[in-house]
């Protein structure tokens, strides 16, 4: 049996709860924590659901600039992916580089 390459994207109403979850991430690949968060989160959620994630993500005091164990930030990764550009502007206006 194959292995997903990705989850399932989930839309519609995210409570405060549900998007807390989203926030830390127990095992990474040397990534910083919130980096690995944050692909996580992005993975899972369509932009509105992102742009909301994003505003408790910086509100909570997490780092919208964090890097991957390669020295790529979040916005630089969410960048290269082709569906990714909606996801980069809502990071950008939130504040990362």
């Amino acid at each position: 049996m194959q292995k997903k390459d990705k989850e399932k994207v989930f839309g519609g109403e995210w409570s405060q709860e549900q998007l807390r979850e989203f926030l830390t991430v127990e095992h990474t690949d040397g990534s910083e924590p919130d980096y690995a968060a944050a692909i996580r989160a992005y993975r899972h959620m369509v932009p509105a659901t992102f742009g909301q994630y994003l505003e408790l993500f910086k509100s909570e005091g997490h780092n919208l600039n964090a890097k991957s164990v390669s020295g790529e930030t979040i916005l630089a990764t969410i960048s290269q992916h082709t569906k990714g550009e909606e996801y980069a502007e809502l990071l950008k206006a939130a504040g990362a580089e």
